[in-house]
């Protein structure tokens, strides 16, 4: 190098230290190191001289080291020397910071095609220092592209496409729908699409190249890997349903999750817009559809409200075009309209006031199908709506149409006789088609859910199918195209323990029996009802679940139904999950964390081991015993430690993923009792939908929680229950218990007695007392759970039988008046010694 060379080398060092302020470390020997020099290690200036002093090297005197070692010097000299050394080869060959590193190993949904290109599969592919330059077609609107490059802080400009380093470019070969290609090289990358649509999705996939870093910024550059992808879409519609009027949502919200949805290649938001709860869609034909039917009182008091105006979905609709997702707006119809009657009474068949419903369910006011004036309306109501929104196909809901008023009404009895219509579902047929005729003649097409073929198919309606696939399967047969969306894989508001992401990663949407006819299912769609999810709670109820059905919808069976395709689509989420922490987004889990085993113990204890259910999860588990439970004790451990629970109480994990607390709890109710995996005779069988887990269910030291759906508890429909227990022995009893579910709304009532008996040899069984519910029947608008206990005031026993007699059907006031009630219960608990 020289001494010119050395000298320059050093004075750039000054100068970098002064420039920059770096802080420094002292070493023992009097060097300092820069910690954060451009070579990426550290750089060490080393001072010669006297070492600094510290403990243990006798103090000062007269500013120098009291004793300082010939072998200390030594140390420090060779030290020197190195770092010297190692100076010089800097100088000489300066190293760079490496740029952040694009991955193919975040790309969700999977293209059909990706080949990693030899050695530059390593990221040795297109590099840019932060100066991009870009081409596209002219007539292509690239507008979302533009907004992220100047957001990412690239000095980027466009530029004519000979001197490109990013080039968009047509092509008429065929790419299949939506399709693209998209090639990486050394000093360019070079996106084929035959329109828009096709090149939007390409950019999805080339910022999903991008590192993850970038969102918040990468001004310096990046480098991406070498690859050719080829890819397009296994389905033609990708759907998200938002429900805004359970709940409703911020314009920027509904921006956000279109924004999120066209990351992951969705095209679709079907926008549930009015509603039993709430009405939200503006129409200034009819104003108190939002001033009235847009705002609602809870039940404890307070209100909730909101709609949209014509503004806010101009601009949503237009958003949304911009990333080439359309809006489907619903408006629902003939049923789920209470917001509606709310606001103008005559539109349904009694004319009576009635308030916007606070509570959830089905409700048997809908609108009058024998009302000329409430057909106008509805018309008028579409009118508007087509106005506001461009998309070929409107949703009229057709779902859950209680037909109770319209057998009652004679406007509606006079419009079947009228017609010849032999049946209320005959008429419903009739009402949608007037409907779709309307919508037909504006060049529309409507789109109902599958309760619409019970009465024949609407001409040229579209089926939605929710309730299975049988739904879109038939469908196909009569000839017309269906969207699949079972509450078995796609309905993202049921709880984990309901629909995890495995769950709905393994979704096949078309089947077998629906291919090879005249109608196709032409798409799929996750659904995001909002009874129990406001606003805050929606995107972690969304994803990763939505990311997984993304996946399905785009790729299909070619990439999902592969042998280990969950587990590799595992490792993609967790790179675009570094994305999401940029962005924003914050997923839930990917199921339910933790499950809990209850093994038999000792009589009147269970053990109870909380174990993961997905990978990294943990946490720390704590027994809570109930507060009429004094003598049991509080106790802690971890995942997979067990506890020796005696008592009722709840057993709360705090869980952990990867060692960090994620904020969730999950919880599980417990009871450690006499009763507790002992023999049981029942004298029913369970319903398949809630067996609890098998015949021990009543009695396995699990408590049913308050989610009916959380596979702890048993019920029948239109039965009594009866559940006898031996305890093996003469017990002394000091209480029993039984809980059962109340939710009048789907249609869960509690039994009108609850009758405890006990017997001593099995045959002879003595009254111990019960309990009578004479107003089982009567309204209560509670969800939640009811424990009957019943001291057992010392009786000796070894058998205990517990009988709870149904409260009968849903009564007149019930909206599914005359069908037989369910009953739900978990768990016979005998405490004593």
């Amino acid at each position: 190098m020289g001494r010119a060379g050395l000298a320059g080398c050093r004075r750039r060092r000054r100068q970098a230290r002064r420039r920059r302020g770096h802080g420094v470390r002292e070493l023992e020997c009097g060097s300092r190191i820069l910690p954060d020099h451009p070579s990426g290690g550290a750089f060490a200036v080393v001072r010669f001289g006297h070492p600094p002093c510290g403990r243990g090297q006798g103090g000062r005197v007269d500013g120098r080291c009291r004793t300082f070692s010939i072998m200390t010097w030594r140390l420090c000299l060779g030290l020197a020397l190195g770092l010297m050394s190692g100076l010089w080869i800097g100088c000489a060959s300066p190293q760079v910071h490496g740029l952040p590193q694009g991955q193919t190993s975040g790309l969700v949904p999977m293209p059909a095609s990706l080949e990693l290109r030899g050695e530059d599969s390593h990221g040795r592919g297109f590099r840019t220092d932060g100066v991009l330059k870009v081409s596209w077609p002219e007539p292509w609107d690239m507008t979302p592209m533009e907004a992220w490059l100047t957001h990412a802080g690239l000095d980027w400009s466009r530029s004519h496409r000979d001197d490109a380093q990013v080039l968009w470019s047509h092509t008429d070969q065929p790419l299949g729908p939506e399709g693209y290609s998209l090639t990486v090289e050394r000093d360019r990358v070079v996106v084929e699409a035959q329109d828009a649509e096709g090149a939007f999705r390409a950019w999805t996939t080339f910022r999903q190249l991008i590192p993850a870093v970038c969102e918040q910024g990468c001004p310096r550059g990046f480098e991406l890997p070498a690859v050719a992808i080829q890819d397009s879409a296994y389905l033609a519609h990708r759907g998200l349903l938002l429900d805004c009027c359970r709940h409703f949502m911020a314009p920027s919200f509904v921006k956000d999750m279109i924004d999120a949805l066209a990351l992951q290649k969705m095209n679709v938001l079907h926008w549930h817009l009015t509603e039993d709860q709430g009405w939200r869609l503006p129409i200034e034909a009819y104003p108190k559809l939002t001033e009235v039917g847009g705002v609602r009182t809870e039940a404890d008091g307070t209100v909730h409200g909101g709609a949209y105006t014509k503004q806010d979905i101009a601009e949503i609709v237009a958003y949304a075009a911009e990333r080439h997702v359309t809006v489907v707006p619903e408006v629902e119809l003939p049923g789920h309209s209470r917001a509606a009657l709310a606001a103008y009474p005559w539109l349904g068949c009694t004319g009576d006031t009635l308030p916007v419903p606070h509570n959830w369910g089905v409700f048997k006011d809908v609108y009058c199908a024998g009302n000329d004036s409430t057909m106008a309306f509805l018309k008028a109501v579409l009118d508007e709506t087509c106005e506001m929104f461009p998309s070929e196909v409107i949703h009229i809901g057709g779902d859950e149409v209680p037909k109770v008023r319209w057998a009652e009404c004679p406007k509606c009895q006079a419009k079947m006789a009228e017609l010849g219509l032999q049946t209320e579902a005959q008429l419903q047929t009739h009402f949608i088609n007037e409907i779709g005729t309307h919508l037909a003649r504006k060049g529309r097409r409507i789109m109902g859910w599958d309760e619409i073929l019970e009465g024949g198919l609407p001409e040229g309606a579209m089926v939605q199918s929710w309730r299975g696939m049988d739904g879109a399967v038939e469908a196909t047969h009569l000839g017309t195209d269906a969207v699949v969306s079972p509450t078995s894989h796609c309905y993202l508001d049921y709880p984990l323990r309901s629909t995890d992401l495995e769950e709905a990663y393994s979704f096949v949407p078309v089947p077998e029996e629906a291919m090879g006819h005249e109608g196709q299912i032409v798409g799929g769609e996750c659904n995001m009802w909002s009874e129990r999810a406001p606003q805050h709670l929606v995107m972690s109820k969304v994803f990763p679940r939505a990311t997984g059905l993304a996946e399905v919808f785009w790729s299909g069976p070619a990439v999902t139904q592969q042998p280990g395709a969950y587990d590799a689509f595992l490792v993609r989420l967790d790179a675009l999950s570094q994305r999401w922490g940029f962005l924003g987004v914050t997923p839930g889990l990917e199921g339910v964390p933790v499950e809990v085993d209850v093994q038999p113990d000792t009589q009147g204890q269970v053990a109870v081991t909380v174990r993961p259910a997905i990978r990294n999860a943990g946490g720390l588990v704590t027994f809570t015993p109930d507060s009429e439970m004094p003598s049991a004790e509080v106790l802690r451990g971890r995942v997979g430690e067990t506890l020796r629970v005696s008592g009722i109480g709840s057993v709360d994990v705090d869980v952990a993923m990867r060692g960090r607390k994620t904020g969730v709890v999950e919880r599980f109710p417990v009871a450690g009792h006499l009763a507790a995996h002992r023999p049981l005779e029942l004298s029913y069988v369970p319903s398949v939908h809630y067996t609890g887990g098998g015949p021990q269910a009543m009695a396995d030291g699990r408590l049913g929680s308050l989610d009916f759906r959380d596979g702890a508890w048993q019920a029948v429909q239109g039965q009594d229950m009866v559940v006898a227990v031996d305890l093996g022995e003469l017990k002394t009893l000091e209480k029993v218990q039984v809980q059962c579910y109340l939710y009048q709304d789907a249609w869960i009532f509690l039994p009108k007695e609850v009758r405890w008996e006990v017997s001593q040899d099995g045959d002879r069984f003595d009254l111990l007392g019960s309990t009578q519910l004479v107003d089982a029947l009567a309204p209560d608008g509670r969800q939640t759970v009811v424990p009957f206990v019943l001291e057992g005031g010392g009786k000796q026993a070894r058998f205990v039988r517990l009988t709870m007699v149904n409260a009968g059907v849903c009564p007149a006031w019930h909206d599914a008046a005359t069908e037989p009630s369910w009953l739900f219960a978990d768990e016979l608990v005998v405490l004593g010694r």
